[in-house]
């Protein structure tokens, strides 16, 4: 098709999809290309990169090169080389710098996957607390389910153990009453988009970690079951989250939401989609059985609140 005067063919195959296109890709669209993926490789012969895996190959010395040896992760030894050069030696004297053979592809892959491991986003917390709470009549994270403490509070305490820090999303008109309550307001920058203005402004605060999100209305939600989602996350997939024991679809407002989402949230947002389970739907996630399916309910009217003090006996 390309030859013919296309300006793009898509192949749809069985076990890949492929996109040619005849125009370059600038230096924005590349990296749009790779936003899903959570590790890539690069010909550091043609290319700068934060972290290096290097090749010792005779035939391609690297003394005029050692500015580009920033972040050395591992010395990989092609056949028949044993000795690491001197100049490089010294070059790495102050780094502790792994040796391995390149055709130990077993070794190679127990280092790249420790490596990815360990640079994984860390949490911070976000507490969904910024809606009008029309159906209940009254502020839903201003009620109170275990004991005096507002539902809000219980949900920051929750998320605390986990967590960097705990924002409370919030209306600008919220922020000094969730201060005096001692709690970090984290005011809407988008506004008017239900759950996802309060998600998109912890992204346009921090875009760099991943946040672990619950909504304020949620008062069954224990520690337990956040500890399992942050057991079983996987950094490299879009989202971690529980499937709702009401219809099987992500549960969006208890969900890890790494730092990728940013961008498909805003992608889908720009295509008409302001719901954060759309998004989830349609991208690669974890998606995890809950262990406690019971606790994942959402308290909307005065019935329900009333339903949940009288099981937690807090009448």
């Amino acid at each position: 098709m390309l030859a013919a005067g296309a300006s793009a063919e898509l192949t749809d195959n069985i076990s890949f999809a492929r996109l040619d296109v005849r125009r370059p890709l600038d230096r924005f669209s590349q990296p749009e290309l790779l936003a899903q993926q959570s590790l890539a490789l690069v010909n550091g012969n043609h290319f700068r990169a934060r972290q290096q895996l290097v090749i010792l190959d005779p035939a391609k010395p690297l003394d005029k090169k050692l500015d580009r040896l920033t972040n050395v992760r591992a010395l990989l030894l092609p056949e028949g080389v044993t000795e690491v050069p001197a100049y490089l030696r010294a070059h790495l004297a102050a780094a502790n710098v792994p040796v391995l053979y390149l055709a130990d592809t077993a070794a190679l892959a127990e280092l790249v996957l420790r490596e990815w491991h360990a640079a994984a986003p860390p949490l911070r917390g976000l507490v969904l607390a910024g809606g009008r709470s029309q159906r209940m009549g009254q502020d839903k994270g201003q009620l109170a389910y275990h004991g005096q403490q507002q539902q809000r509070a219980y949900a920051a305490e929750l998320l605390a153990p986990f967590c960097h820090d705990v924002h409370v999303s919030c209306r600008p008109d919220q922020i000094t009453e969730l201060e005096y309550a001692g709690l970090r307001p984290l005011p809407d920058s988008f506004t008017d988009l239900g759950p996802l203005s309060g998600l998109l402004s912890a992204f346009r605060l921090d875009p760099n970690v991943a946040w672990l999100v619950v909504a304020c209305d949620l008062p069954l939600l224990s520690e337990a079951t956040l500890s399992y989602l942050v057991q079983h996350r996987q950094p490299g997939r879009l989202a971690t989250t529980f499937q709702s024991p009401e219809n099987e679809w992500p549960e969006p407002l208890i969900t890890i939401w790494e730092p990728a989402s940013y961008g498909q949230l805003l992608r889908f947002l720009g295509l008409g989609y302001s719901c954060p389970r759309k998004t989830l739907i349609n991208s690669d996630i974890e998606l995890l059985a809950p262990p406690a399916a019971g606790e994942l309910r959402n308290v909307n009217t005065p019935e329900e609140a009333a339903q949940v003090r009288s099981e937690l006996g807090t009448m």
